[in-house]
């Protein structure tokens, strides 16, 4: 039997019967049937599905990355009726009191990825505060973490740092699911919205997303696999380089590169490495959009065999440090700005911290990089307790 996802026991439940409701969804908000949520509930004639929200990517995750979307884009047509669809990526991030208008509650059914750097779990918590300043209950249907509610791993953002992809002193790698961060955001951070929590039945800890025997449905439209999930935590920080994290191709965050990069001797300086749980694989690849498009950069693919020893994290400052290597003359961090963040460096931005971008200048292997978050994230593991629900 598969996961039973929150928004499968939401719907059973009836608790929306009677109800004018908002639903923040993306096309992976389906069921184990590939049903969507929208389509699930404005198929009960009892439930009055009222206005729909997107988060970064767009409703139908037709957006590539740092793509601004009109604060109201356009309207869906529903089952009786044609609804409002708004973006929550643009100059409109919190939901408006228009917007807000005519909801009772705010059912929210997003695909996190398990990373700190992943807008969703954002956007939920700007739902959050303004289901709050508007006396709107919320419920946030709960979905597994695709890579695994064990292991936590990373930098915790430093504060300064805070921005749409860090908002919270969390680890890159959380090890938590949507519903147990929305508890952190409401309790811990102190939010204070009215939330219930639709818990999945069937999810533990240390599953991974082929363990639930759910269909994948991409995300967003760089994250097509649970491998470049896996990869992820590690790589996107090659995003505040000038070194390519594979977008443009179709493996994003499995291929990464550049086009000074010498991809044999690339791969055997990691490889050397030992690093565990993972392999890397010389390739050379180009681009079709993003950075060095229609250029041929020379790289690896990141190979996960052993994804319980595999530490995405420490793997990606490797990476960046191996590239910066080939060609220190080369590399260079990339420029602001990065998800609208004004002046500040990208890398910071990603990172979630100065200290990482200093700490690549200063030649600090990445080994020595890891051992500086591990007191932070023995310290969030013991927060977390409390809110984990599995």
């Amino acid at each position: 039997m598969p996961v039973v996802l929150g928004s499968t026991r939401l719907v059973e439940s009836q608790a929306l019967r009677g109800k004018r409701v908002g639903v923040v969804s993306n096309p992976a908000s389906v069921d184990h049937r590939l049903r969507h949520i929208v389509d699930l509930l404005s198929a009960d004639r009892d439930i009055d599905v009222v206005a729909l929200f997107g988060p970064q990517h767009g409703f139908r995750s037709d957006l590539q990355d740092n793509m601004i979307e009109t604060p109201h884009a356009e309207f869906a047509v529903g089952r009786r009726t044609r609804v409002p669809l708004y973006s929550l990526y643009s100059d409109t991030r919190e939901p408006t009191a228009e917007m807000l208008r005519d909801i009772d509650t705010l059912v929210i059914d997003l695909q996190d990825v398990g990373t700190r750097i992943y807008t969703y779990v954002y956007t939920m918590a700007n739902c959050m505060r303004a289901a709050r300043k508007h006396g709107i209950k919320v419920i946030v249907c709960d979905r597994p973490n695709p890579i695994g509610g064990v292991e936590v791993e990373g930098i915790t953002l430093e504060s300064g740092n805070e921005s749409f992809v860090g908002q919270y002193p969390i680890p890159t790698r959380h090890g938590m699911t949507i519903g147990e961060l929305a508890r952190v955001w409401n309790d811990h951070f102190g939010i204070g919205c009215e939330l219930e929590v639709m818990a999945m039945a069937g999810w533990h800890r240390a599953m991974y997303w082929d363990d639930t025997a759910l269909p994948w449905v991409m995300p967003s439209p760089n994250i097509p696999t649970l491998d470049s999930a896996l990869a992820f935590p590690g790589t996107v920080h090659v995003e505040g380089t000038n070194a390519s994290e594979g977008r443009g191709t179709t493996r994003p965050f499995e291929l990464v590169g550049a086009p000074w990069v010498r991809a044999e001797a690339f791969a055997k300086a990691l490889n050397a490495r030992g690093f565990p749980g993972v392999y890397f694989r010389p390739v050379m690849f180009e681009p079709t959009f993003q950075k060095h498009a229609r250029v041929a950069c020379g790289g690896c693919q990141i190979h996960v065999l052993d994804r319980l020893a595999f530490k995405p994290v420490l793997t990606g400052v490797a990476v960046i440090e191996q590239i910066r290597a080939q060609d220190p003359g080369a590399f260079a961090w990339k420029q602001p700005p990065y998800e609208y963040e004004g002046e500040k460096e990208p890398i910071d931005v990603i990172a979630g911290a100065t200290s990482f971008r200093e700490a690549i200048d200063a030649g600090e292997p990445a080994e020595q990089i890891a051992a500086r978050w591990q007191p932070t994230v023995a310290e969030f593991r013991t927060l977390q307790e409390p809110f984990r629900l599995y």
